[in-house]
């Protein structure tokens, strides 16, 4: 959990997506350097797959600071399990993916699909056509402490066990914890891991941080224009794209996270949340910003 102790020099930002299918119109990949260069979309115009990205990762240089737009882990600490009263529940994170990667191995393209529908964990989730777990928890769902961190910020975080809605963000990161089984050992993943003195780090964002730091609202967080990212860039201290027209949401997200991460990765409060603790590093997570 401890502070970089060392700056960055290079700044890559990825909007992720849960979607089945080989590639993810909804993934979008940005990076920037040190300075005040707008940040550019890598591959512009490509429709990524989920291991592209994962190859992207391994390939980023040895002071790359990654953040990518998943949950890394489930609910814990709220009932000292991620999942009561399944005698297979992982008592970490790096379990979870495992577990998840072990049930979804026939799963093509980081799918999760297998792992939802197993009969012990789908108890927890809440699936569509209706097809709620009956330990599912009411209303919106069990949060991370970081989701309920978020909550005090006055942001409206969904569970990671709701896979139902434009808002649900269960499948991205079910998805995600394929990726992260895979890069286990080769690039550090914040708070699970230590921050090392050298190499790429990665860690969980949460997009709408970014539009807010730029002066936007959280309902006013999607951006569809290049003229509304430019003002928001300009208001992060970057210079404008320039670009011209509309751009999809992922792709403003990803642009305008990187120029975010830029002037917020040397924050000692980011790498040091009064919320995060041994447990919840080792089990839960912690999103990038929340403090």
């Amino acid at each position: 959990m401890s502070s970089p102790g060392r700056r960055f020099a290079q700044f890559v930002a990825i909007d992720w997506s849960g979607a089945v299918g080989p590639r993810q119109k909804g993934i979008a990949v940005a990076e920037c350097t040190a300075g005040d260069a707008a940040p550019a979309l890598v591959r512009p115009g490509h429709i990524w797959s989920r291991a592209e990205v994962l190859d992207q990762i391994r390939a980023a240089g040895r002071d790359t600071l990654i953040g990518v737009d998943l949950g890394p882990a489930l609910p814990f600490v709220d009932r000292g399990a991620y999942f009561p009263e399944w005698s297979e529940s992982p008592t970490d994170a790096r379990g979870l993916w495992a577990l998840v990667e072990q049930l979804c191995t026939d799963d093509a393209h980081f799918a999760a699909s297998s792992f939802i529908d197993h009969p012990e964990a789908a108890r927890h989730f809440r699936r569509h056509g209706g097809r709620t777990g009956d330990l599912f928890e009411p209303g919106r769902g069990r949060l991370r402490e970081t989701e309920r961190a978020q909550q005090r910020m006055g942001l409206s975080p969904y569970s990671n066990l709701n896979l139902v809605g434009a808002a649900q963000v269960g499948k991205s990161s079910l998805t995600g914890m394929r990726l992260l089984h895979r890069l286990d050992g080769q690039v550090a993943v914040w708070p699970f891991d230590p921050v090392p003195e050298t190499g790429a780090v990665l860690v969980e964002l949460y997009t709408t941080l970014a539009a807010i730091a730029a002066g936007r609202t959280p309902s006013r967080s999607k951006m569809r224009s290049h003229a509304e990212l430019d003002a928001a860039l300009v208001a992060l201290g970057s210079r404008a794209g320039g670009g011209d027209g509309p751009i999809s949401d992922h792709a403003s997200d990803a642009i305008l996270t990187a120029a975010w991460m830029r002037i917020v990765a040397d924050r000692p409060n980011f790498w040091h949340p009064l919320g995060l603790t041994e447990q919840i590093a080792r089990t839960e997570g912690w999103t990038f910003g929340v403090v």
